[in-house]
């Protein structure tokens, strides 16, 4: 079989605008998406896949070689159309099920760079073949429709595809020559889980099976297009079936107008105005990717899979969600959703406690009802919840499995699993005292203290040449300097052994030095510890640096130093805009850049406050849990050199400490930045 040789259209394709849109969107903030961010080689591992809000589907091409999101902006060439994947996880992604080729498969073929067009909800592109594909999604159908080219009016299938295919199985029979049922298992993000689906396919207009091969199978059509609908269920077939029947009477442009509708119902809670295009496009494309996962696995009659491996029904009127990549999101992403999405937030924390009950691990379980990753951090981020206001979700019920996972799951192994233990135990004495539990409230405080005290002291006090390391040096993904700032919850402990005055300095030291890593987690909270130590100023002026300046030098990639620094802003418009390394990781980098684009942060995650800063934006408007919060800058400033406010008001009041409560954001207020 020859190669494709790539022509000259679609070599110089790859030089045009990053950001291309539907002929479908309308004059509202799904405009600024650009889909194709952060989706070229590994700088962010996202594709630009037709998905709806929190839906179980994202389907567009997989190149071949892929990245872990099957998508890669610089690989023209594909392996197929699969109807499923995650946003920007690592090890190889997740996903990558039910793979269309519209080819007889003689030669392999491309997208035609420069015809590709995503929006929010909706994927297009003319292939090397002459075939076009536009495909659009439900919660839980991926809408698939094919223009053949003349002479090759063929669908080739892999039932059995996946990114990850450890404990890969399943079978598809044809039913009539519309439809084929059928179900597959696949292996979660790392490979550590598993994951099952029950799915019927249905083709509008009739096939012929010309070709069966194992989990592979070639449809051949006289028509010179058809559309496909591929339902998926973890619960069982009929459910599937379900959501098709659900959907039988629409046609393809009204579920591309449903699509859109759904996402511009979540792009538009926020509206920014100052900021050039750039930074606009930037921040509504990490709006977007938040609400990627986790994914609503309820059935059209209200099941769903749980961890146990049995079947489960909702309370009327809930809905029941999974995908976890808690080990990251519980950061930025839930708490940016628990601002935005009370009303959702109230269901996911119901699904995490669930998580309690049926048989939670730190990964994937062998009963998954998505290609999950990981749950670690699930306390505090339901405590993160609970101070926000969120409620409707049981800590009683979960009580016994939080017990257990402290005395058994929390890794004790080394000096980054220590200084995160301690956040969360810590955790465990705030939820102990809510549930009224009072000895175990103090137990558990005192342990956190105490597993904080036994390694900050000793380790992390005293900065010498070792700090810079990262590569092989006992810990993950991190360096001693990036770790030492892990648990903020004990920045009392910090400042009472070092001095205020000192450990901002030698925060400072952190920055100027180049210390920070912007490409992984463990340390994206560090610009904004400034406020605890009484300089929000400083806070000011780092987030305006990384948000804007050209020269900015990046030392460390996902996994270790760089072999020479990335100098550059880590986060820009195009394919490859984000930092060399930097996993996007499920929307935990996205939620970080609106919080620093927004001026304010939550900086120590279980608590109900937010460390306040100069906005990028001069006015935000947020509407969430029908109240409106309006931010805004007054007098003139120059953001890009870091100049700070002078105060910080909330309703004419002026707050001390650059701190906001949440209040201020579950009630509806003004904040005013007064230069």
């Amino acid at each position: 079989m020859k190669r494709l040789t790539l022509s000259c259209r679609i070599l110089l394709s790859l030089a045009l605008p990053f950001f291309l849109f539907a002929a479908t969107v309308s004059a509202r903030n799904e405009k600024y998406v650009n889909l194709f961010l952060g989706s070229q080689g590994d700088h962010g591992q996202m594709a630009p896949g037709a998905a709806v809000p929190f839906g179980m589907i994202s389907v567009c091409p997989d190149s071949n070689p892929r990245q872990h999101g099957g998508y890669d902006f610089a690989v023209p060439e594909i392996s197929g159309i699969s109807v499923n994947r995650l946003s920007g996880v690592g090890c190889s992604g997740g996903g990558g099920n039910i793979s269309i080729l519209p080819s007889s498969g003689k030669d392999p073929i491309a997208i035609i760079k420069g015809t590709e067009k995503a929006s929010p909800g909706y994927y297009e592109t003319v292939f090397s073949n002459h075939a076009t594909g536009r495909f659009t999604a439900t919660k839980d159908v991926a809408v698939e429709r094919y223009s053949f080219a003349k002479e090759d009016r063929t669908l080739q299938i892999n039932f059995l595809s996946a990114f990850v295919r450890k404990s890969a199985d399943g079978e598809f029979n044809v039913i009539d020559n519309h439809t084929i049922r059928g179900w597959f298992s696949s292996g979660t993000v790392c490979g550590r889980g598993t994951y099952k689906y029950y799915f019927t396919f249905r083709s509008s207009e009739p096939f012929e099976v010309t070709e069966q091969n194992g989990s592979k199978a070639t449809l051949s059509f006289t028509a010179p297009s058809t559309e496909v609908r591929i339902a998926l269920s973890s619960v069982a077939p009929e459910c599937a079936d379900a959501s098709l029947e659900k959907i039988a009477g629409k046609q393809f442009r009204t579920l591309v107008r449903e699509a859109r509708n759904a996402w511009r119902e979540k792009l538009d809670k926020i509206c920014v105005k100052g900021g050039d295009k750039e930074q606009i496009i930037l921040f509504y494309t990490s709006l977007y990717r938040i609400y990627l996962s986790p994914m609503d696995v309820t059935s059209t009659d209200g099941r769903y899979l749980a961890t146990d491996g049995k079947i489960y029904r909702t309370e009327e009127g809930r809905r029941h969600y999974n995908c976890w990549s808690m080990w990251d999101t519980f950061r930025t992403k839930f708490p940016m959703l628990f601002l935005l999405e009370p009303e959702v937030s109230r269901d996911i924390c119901a699904s995490l406690t669930d998580l309690y009950v049926t048989g939670k691990q730190n990964w994937a379980t062998p009963f998954e009802s998505a290609p999950t990753v990981r749950t670690e951090h699930t306390g505090i981020t339901l405590l993160d919840a609970w101070k926000k206001g969120i409620r409707g979700f049981d800590f009683d019920k979960a009580w016994d499995g939080m017990v257990k996972e402290a005395a058994e799951d929390l890794p004790r192994r080394s000096l980054d699993n220590l200084m995160e233990s301690s956040c969360d135990l810590w955790a465990m004495g705030q939820i102990a005292s809510i549930l009224g539990k009072d000895s175990l409230a103090i137990a558990y405080q005192e342990e956190a203290e105490r597993m904080f005290s036994g390694i900050w002291p000793e380790h992390f006090m005293t900065v010498t040449p070792l700090f810079k390391q990262m590569k092989d040096n006992g810990m993950y993904q991190g360096t001693l300097w990036q770790y030492r700032w892990a648990a903020p919850q004990f920045m009392d402990k910090m400042i009472a052994l070092k001095g205020k005055e000192r450990l901002c300095e030698e925060l400072w030291t952190f920055f100027k030095d180049h210390n920070f890593n912007q490409g992984n987690e463990p340390d994206i909270h560090t610009p904004f510890l400034f406020n605890l130590l009484g300089r929000a100023d400083l806070t000011t002026q780092t987030v305006a640096q990384l948000l804007t300046r050209e020269d900015m030098v990046h030392v460390y990639g996902g996994n270790a130093e760089y072999p020479e620094p990335f100098i550059g802003r880590a986060f820009r418009n195009a394919p490859d805009g984000y930092a060399p390394e930097m996993d996007e990781d499920d929307g935990t980098m996205s939620a970080w850049y609106m919080f620093a684009q927004m001026g304010f942060y939550p900086v120590v995650v279980g608590t109900d406050s937010y460390a306040a800063f100069s906005p990028l934006f001069d006015k935000i408007t947020i509407r969430t849990g029908g109240h409106t919060i309006k931010i805004r800058t007054r007098s003139k400033r120059s953001y890009d050199d870091g100049q700070a406010p002078r105060r910080l008001l909330v309703d004419g009041k002026e707050v001390t400490g650059f701190m906001l409560s949440h209040d201020v954001f579950k009630n509806g207020s003004e904040i005013v930045f007064e230069y």
